[in-house]
C-alpha cells in the first residue's frame, strides 16, 4: 500500500502545499506516535459538503468580473475543487442581507397575491446558476428562515425576536411552502428546511423566537400539514438549528411518536463549543434522524479578525469532530465577503473562505478555503467513516472510506510542534511528520 499525502502548512496559498508519498512498511510492533486505522469498524455516510449563498454574498458576486465570478465557481463547485454539492439559502432578509425585506407585507393578503419573489432573483438566483453551472449538476439546497414578515410577529418587527402569533402559523407555514415552490418551478432542488434560524436568540437583526413546545406545534399540526398539501412530502425538515449544547434536549423534546415521521433529523450551529458528545447523545438515542452542521463561521466580534491561522484551526476541529460524532453534513456561511466581512445591515461582520477587496477590486482566497478543501475535496458524498485511534490530544483525525475503495484520512496538527506519525492498517506501518498548525489529508491505496 501507498499513503499519498496533502499538506497545508502556515498561510500560504493550495498551490504551496506540501506533497508526499510515503510507502506502507510490514508493522514490527511500533507502539509509540501511532494512529490506528480500522476500515472494518463502520459507521455514518457523509453526504458532503457546501455553504451559504446569502443576499450579501451574492451582491459581492456581482460586483466582481467574469474571470473573478469563474475562479470563484470553479473552486467551490467544479469536481477538480471543492465538490460543493450543497447550498444554503435564507428565506426573506438575514443579517448577511445588504437590507431587510420580505416577500409580502401585506396581513389582508390571506391567498398571498402580493408575495414577490424579486429580491432573491435580484442577486441570489443569478450566483446560485453560476454554481450549478459550475457544479455541472442540480445543487440540493436548503431553506432557512430568519424571521416571519413583520405583521405576524407578536413584537410587529422584524428584529428583536419576538414570537410568531398563534393565528399566523398556517398562514405562514403557507408562505415557506411558496418559497419553496418558487425555487422548484424555476428548476432548482430543494432537498430540506429548517424550522427557524437560531429559535433561542433575540438579535439586533431579523429573528423569531419558538420554544421547543411552540416548535414541536408548529412543525406537527401546521408545517407537516402545509408540506403534505403542497405535494411537498419530498422536502426533509430539520429542527433546532442552533448551537449545539442544547441540541440534546431540544430533540427529546421535539421528537416522539407524534413527530418521529415528520423530523429527518437535527441542524446545528458551532458557536458555542465543541460539545461533541451531546452528538453523541443524539446519534445513540435517536439514529435514524440525521445530524448536520447547517452553519458555522468565524466571528469578528468573537475572534481576532487578523488571527487566521487560529481561525482556520478551530473550524477544521470542528468538522472534525462533528464528523466523528455523527455529522453528515456540513454547510459553511458565507462563501463570499467583501474586505470588511459583509456587507451586514446591523454590522454583524465575518470572515469567510473568500473575501473580495470592493476597492482594489480583486479576489482574495482565505486559508480557511483550503482548510476546507481538504474535507470536500476528498470526502466524496456517500464514503463511510471508519474506526480510528490515535495517540495525542494534539492531533484530531477522522477517516473515511470513499465509493471507489480508496481511504482517506484527515489530521490536524493544532500544536505548534512537528508531530510524528505512525500510521498502522491491516498490518503495515507509514511513517510520516505533521507539520505545526496545519491540516493534512492522506490517501491510502
Amino acid at each position: 500500500m501507498k499513503l499519498e499525502l496533502f499538506t497545508t502548512y502556515g498561510t500560504g496559498t493550495w498551490q504551496e502545499q506540501f506533497h508526499q508519498v510515503v510507502s506502507f512498511q510490514e508493522d514490527k510492533g511500533s507502539e509509540n506516535q501511532v494512529v490506528n486505522l480500522y476500515p472494518d469498524v463502520k459507521f455514518e455516510t457523509i453526504e458532503g459538503f457546501g455553504g451559504a449563498i446569502t443576499d450579501a454574498a451574492a451582491y459581492v458576486y456581482s460586483l466582481m468580473d467574469e474571470e473573478q465570478k469563474k475562479q470563484l465557481m470553479t473552486t467551490y463547485f467544479s469536481p477538480e475543487r471543492m465538490k460543493y454539492g450543497i447550498v444554503r439559502i435564507h428565506m426573506d432578509s438575514c443579517d448577511f442581507s445588504t437590507e431587510m425585506y420580505e416577500a409580502m407585507s401585506d396581513a389582508n393578503d390571506i391567498e398571498m397575491k402580493s408575495f414577490s419573489f424579486a429580491r432573491t432573483e435580484k442577486y441570489i438566483l443569478p450566483m446560485l446558476e453560476d454554481a450549478q453551472r459550475a457544479a455541472g449538476k442540480p445543487l440540493k439546497l436548503m431553506l432557512s428562515p430568519w424571521s416571519p414578515p413583520s405583521f405576524m410577529k407578536t413584537n410587529g418587527q422584524r428584529t428583536y425576536g419576538g414570537s410568531l402569533k398563534p393565528e399566523y402559523r398556517a398562514m405562514w407555514a403557507n408562505y415557506i411552502c411558496r418559497y419553496i415552490v418558487e425555487f422548484e418551478k424555476r428548476g432548482y432542488q430543494v432537498q430540506r428546511m429548517s424550522l427557524q434560524n437560531e429559535p433561542k436568540a433575540v438579535q439586533t437583526w431579523d429573528s423569531c423566537i419558538y420554544t421547543a413546545k411552540e416548535e414541536k406545534e408548529f412543525l406537527r399540526d401546521f408545517m407537516y400539514p402545509a408540506l403534505k398539501a403542497h405535494g411537498l412530502e419530498h422536502v426533509e425538515i430539520f429542527i433546532w438549528d442552533h448551537n449545539k449544547e442544547r441540541v440534546y434536549e431540544r430533540i427529546c423534546e421535539i421528537v416522539d411518536d407524534s413527530t418521529r415521521d415528520m423530523v429527518a433529523g437535527i441542524a446545528f450551529h458551532w458557536y458555542s463549543g465543541d460539545h461533541f458528545e451531546a452528538l453523541e447523545l443524539v446519534r445513540n438515542k435517536f439514529c435514524d434522524k440525521k445530524m448536520i452542521i447547517s452553519e458555522s463561521c468565524i466571528e469578528y466580534s468573537k475572534f481576532e479578525e487578523a488571527d487566521v491561522i487560529s481561525g482556520a484551526l478551530r473550524l477544521s476541529h470542528e468538522i472534525i469532530g462533528d464528523l466523528n460524532h455523527g455529522m453528515t453534513a456540513f454547510y459553511d456561511w458565507n462563501l463570499l465577503l467583501d474586505e470588511h466581512g459583509g456587507p451586514n445591515h446591523v454590522g454583524n461582520f465575518c470572515h469567510a473562505p473568500f473575501l473580495y477587496d470592493t476597492v482594489q477590486k480583486k479576489l482574495m482566497p482565505q486559508l480557511l478555503q483550503q482548510h476546507f478543501e481538504h474535507f470536500s475535496h476528498y470526502l466524496c458524498p456517500g464514503s463511510v467513516r471508519m474506526g480510528y485511534s490515535k495517540y495525542t490530544e494534539q492531533v484530531d483525525v477522522t477517516a473515511y472510506q470513499n465509493p471507489d475503495g480508496k481511504k482517506v484520512v484527515v489530521m490536524l496538527n493544532k500544536s505548534k510542534e512537528i508531530l510524528p506519525v505512525n500510521m498502522r492498517m491491516q498490518g503495515e506501518v507509514a511513517e510520516f511528520l505533521l507539520y505545526p498548525e496545519s491540516i493534512t489529508t492522506g490517501i491510502i491505496e
